[in-house]
Formats: C-alpha cells, sequence, structure tokens
C-alpha cells in the first residue's frame, strides 16, 4: 500500500501519513481505533451515506455521527459547523474525541473546522471520497466555510491525524464530478511537475476509464506534490499560495454563480484566466495555453465565464478574497509547465486590476 509522509514538526506528532490503495475503506475502521484511539465522532454527507460508504467504513461499530443534509457547498456555512459541535457537546464528547470526516472536499472543510474549534481542538481523520478531496482538500489542514459574500471565509489551519484515501470510492461520483474533481490534479502538475502533467497528457483515456491502477498513481503523484509544499510552508506565509494557482478567478466564477458550478469547473475557468494574465504580463504563451486548455478539454470542463455573471460581481468577489490587501489579492502565475513563477522570493505576484478586467473580458463565453 503506498503511503505518503507529511512531516511538520509543529503539529503534536511532528507530521501524518497519507494511506492510499483501493478497498481500504473495510478496514479503516480497525486501524483508526488501534491507531487514533478516543471515541469516534463521523461527519458525513447525505450523498456519501445514499452511496453506500459510511456503512463499509463502521461496518458493525455504532459511533454518533453527523450527517449533512443536503450535501454540498450549500450548507457549507458557520451553521452546519454550530450543528455539529453541539451535536458533539450534547453526546458528552471530551478533548479525546476523534472526528472522522468520510466525504467530498465540503465534508472534510466543515469536520476539520468543527475539529480545530471543538474543546479548543480535538483530532480529525480525513476519508476523502471525490476526486477533488483525494488531489487536495484531505491533504494539508486547511478547514473552513463560506461566507454570504465569499468562499472559505472563515476557517483555520488544523492538521488531520491521518488520511486514508480508498480510490474505489470514486467509482459511485458521477461523471460531472469525477472529471471536475480531476483539475485540481492539473493544477498539481502546472505548478511542479511537468514529467507528471505530460502523463496526465497521455493517460487521460485511462484516467477517464477510471483505472485502479492509474487512479492510485494520480494520488501518490498529488499527495507528494501537496505535502512537500506544505511542509515548507504550513500556514500559507508564502511558498503555500502556489497551490491556489487558478483559484483566486476561481473562487469569484464559482461564488457568482451561487454555486451552480462545480468547485473544479470553476477552478478551470481560473487557470485559463491566470495563463491569459501570463501571456499578458510576458511570461506566457498561446503554445503553453493550447498545451492547458487541450487537457482541460478532454475533462469536459468550462473554460469559460457563463453569461449571466455580472463582471462587477465577480470584481467585487475578488476584493473580498480572503488572501485580498487593500481589496486586491495577489495572484499566481506561472513561469513554464511544471514551475510556478517566483520573484524576489514571493509566489503570488501583483497584477493591474485594469489587466484582470481586461482578461475577464476575454473569458466571457
Amino acid at each position: 500500500m503506498p503511503e505518503v509522509e507529511v512531516k511538520i514538526p509543529e503539529v503534536p506528532a511532528g507530521g501524518y501519513r497519507i494511506h492510499i490503495g483501493s478497498g481500504l475503506l473495510d478496514s479503516v475502521w480497525t486501524r483508526l481505533e488501534a491507531d487514533c484511539p478516543g471515541r469516534k465522532f463521523v461527519v458525513s454527507d447525505a450523498a456519501v451515506t445514499a452511496a453506500g460508504h459510511l456503512k463499509r467504513l463502521i461496518g458493525a461499530a455504532a459511533p454518533a455521527t453527523f450527517v449533512i443534509d443536503p450535501p454540498g457547498e450549500g450548507s457549507k456555512h458557520i451553521g452546519t459547523v454550530i450543528a455539529i459541535v453541539e451535536a458533539m457537546e450534547k453526546a458528552f464528547l471530551g478533548r479525546d474525541t476523534v472526528i472522522v470526516a468520510l466525504g467530498g472536499g465540503t465534508v472534510g472543510d466543515i469536520a476539520g473546522f468543527a475539529a480545530a474549534i471543538f474543546k479548543r481542538g480535538v483530532k480529525v481523520v480525513q476519508i476523502p471520497t471525490t476526486t477533488v478531496a483525494q488531489a487536495d482538500s484531505s491533504v494539508g489542514g486547511k478547514t473552513g466555510v463560506d461566507s454570504t459574500i465569499s468562499k472559505n471565509a472563515y476557517g483555520a489551519f488544523w492538521q488531520p491525524a491521518a488520511v486514508y484515501i480508498d480510490v474505489e470510492t470514486l467509482a459511485t461520483l458521477d461523471d460531472r464530478q469525477y472529471r471536475a474533481g480531476l483539475v485540481e490534479s492539473v493544477k498539481h502538475a502546472l505548478i511542479a511537475d511537468s514529467g507528471y502533467f505530460e502523463y496526465l497528457e497521455k493517460s487521460m483515456p485511462a484516467i477517464l476509464a477510471r483505472e485502479t491502477a492509474v487512479l492510485e498513481h494520480i494520488a501518490v503523484r498529488n499527495c507528494r506534490i501537496k505535502a512537500a509544499v506544505v511542509e515548507e510552508d504550513p500556514t500559507e506565509t508564502n511558498r503555500r499560495r502556489v497551490l491556489n494557482f487558478g483559484h483566486t478567478v476561481g473562487h469569484a466564477v464559482e461564488s457568482a454563480s451561487g454555486f451552480g458550478l462545480l468547485h473544479g469547473e470553476a477552478v478551470a475557468v481560473g487557470i485559463i484566466a491566470a495563463e491569459l494574465i501570463a501571456e499578458k504580463t510576458g511570461l506566457g504563451d498561446a503554445k503553453r495555453l493550447g498545451r492547458i486548455e487541450n487537457v482541460l478539454s478532454c475533462l469536459s470542463v468550462p473554460m469559460s465565464i457563463p453569461k449571466d455573471l455580472q463582471k462587477t460581481e465577480l470584481f467585487d468577489i475578488i476584493k473580498h478574497d480572503k488572501k485580498a490587501v487593500n481589496q486586491w489579492p495577489r495572484f499566481v502565475l506561472l513561469e513554464a509547465i511544471g514551475r510556478a513563477f517566483c520573484r524576489d522570493g514571493q509566489w503570488a505576484h501583483e497584477v493591474d486590476p485594469q489587466i484582470v478586467d481586461e482578461i475577464l473580458d476575454r473569458l466571457y463565453a
């Protein structure tokens, strides 16, 4: 079974392991009882339970559970977190509690945030069941929920005690969810590993066929990239900002759509925006953009802004971005495929709002 270690001296155990394989879900509970002693509290959602993943995980055990319903971004708000921690308190749970997050990125973000604030912090174990969560959100300790204005406005850095990735769970995703989540894999390749990007280009038929060996390989590559960045910069003071590639415009498009666009779909638009900005500022070129567009096209994700989204609203959301300083964020750009641009030691860069305005105009469908 492949494993990836994330070394973070600041956390009690000095880091944690990511366990990757197929069919892991049936044995994880036994391992949790041995590796993470304490009372378990499972957070999942209605889609995950309907797919049978919760039953597979807990078997004959009967832990306290909280099922988020409706599933998805619409429930990713502070009210859900409050409901979870109050349910835990009513169950007389204490600081020996281990929250087990079973689900996609929304479940992991909410459960991780609840773990960070309950009794001033309890352990959380991440068991991601979607392409976006297995590639990105389950690793690295970013947790949080949306405000009524912007995405991930409230949260905390709270590293998991362990991560278990069972690629077999991806079989239950519908095609749109599956493909959209793969955009985070494309992002990792673009910022850190040109060889990985070439692998994605060549292996797309097998990826879309959900071949087990290929999915395990992708999971390992994603986790190694994410782990290396997080180890260097756990709380996003500089280097970790590269993981936001495509997310500044992407989050704005996602929020403005009322979350009608999936996260990966919006990030795909944001990646194209970042590449157009790079081309405008002399860092990119049409050939590089074409390779990126070809991969995203294979995933059938959008690469333009829906016409019904207002540019003034997008600008307003960008100004509210959680990374903004003086109402304007910095942007992550590429120097080349597989290498994020670094200047004067900084991995995110100032971009004139006028350039962003021009790029948004070009992106409308």
